[in-house]
């Protein structure tokens, strides 16, 4: 059974009874799927424009699940920001940047998915909607595993919420791929970094994803690099050992190793290319 309802109140309806699969965007549905055919009633939300756009609140900027990621590119944001911007540029071709969503992207959950880290290091939390009522959760919380989150099957994930606190942080997002363009990541690095008017960082915010099964925040990095002075080289206070909250693997794309040491660099180079903004 295929369904295309016009409202969220008709289609968290259908989800109800938790038999529904899901499809905004179908840049990730279709591909997974390979010469299986479909076998679960399918729920097509892409006509759910209530969904859909960036607006602010007073204490919030909200992303609706269903924005797409050339949407994201041509919103008018601050400029903690534009690390998400750069990762909506690395999210495919442009085709299923015209297509893909912020909620598929978080929901279909990859090690790998490009709009994690920045949001990560926003600290954005999901809004999830369901007949029941909605919830709110941070971000950090609900993608638990590879390909896993913490959405229910009669939920939909209806907005990304990043919390206005730190809107003129400059920020930076940086990929590595075994090619420069539609590729998926070695490695990815989403950094945001707050200079206080001392010239001292007030706060600082990694992510780092594609090296853990759930793209990770260096926690005891974060707390190091507060008060360290806000200029050129702040990269350089990076060590090996800020890193082992993550846990890369071998695949065919990079060792391990590969990982950690590509890792390494990633993050001194976003951090340096956050304090070369200020």
């Amino acid at each position: 059974m295929y369904t295309r309802p016009k409202t969220l109140e008709e289609a968290v309806a259908i989800l109800a009874d938790g038999e529904a699969q899901v499809l905004s965007g179908g840049t990730d549905f279709y591909p997974a799927l390979g010469d299986r055919p479909v076998r679960t009633p399918i729920v097509d939300v892409s006509r759910l424009d209530e969904l859909r756009g960036v607006s602010t609140e007073k204490d919030w900027i909200r992303i609706g699940g269903l924005t797409t990621w050339s949407e994201v590119i041509r919103a008018s944001l601050a400029r903690c920001f534009d690390a998400l911007k750069s990762a909506a540029r690395e999210v495919g071709s442009v085709q299923i940047q015209n297509r893909g969503t912020v909620a598929g992207n978080l929901c279909n959950a990859s090690p790998a998915a490009d709009g994690v880290p920045p949001l990560l290091a926003l600290d954005a939390e999901v809004e999830l909607v369901a007949r029941s009522g909605r919830r709110r959760m941070p971000l950090a919380e609900f993608i638990v595993g590879n390909r896993k989150t913490q959405r229910r099957a009669d939920e939909l994930l209806a907005a990304v919420l990043v919390p206005r606190k730190i809107e003129d942080a400059a920020s930076a997002f940086l990929k590595l791929g075994a090619r420069r363009y539609l590729v998926i990541s070695i490695s990815m690095v989403a950094a945001v970094v707050q200079i206080g008017r001392s010239g001292q960082v007030e706060e600082a915010r990694v992510a780092v994803g594609s090296c853990s099964a759930v793209a990770r925040r260096l926690t005891s990095l974060e707390r190091e690099l507060a008060g360290a002075p806000g200029r050129g080289g702040l990269g350089e206070l990076v060590r090996s050992e800020h890193l082992t909250e993550l846990s890369p693997i071998d695949d065919v794309r990079a060792t391990a190793e590969y990982r950690a040491d590509a890792s390494l660099t990633l993050v001194r180079r976003a951090l340096n290319a956050c304090v070369g903004k200020n």
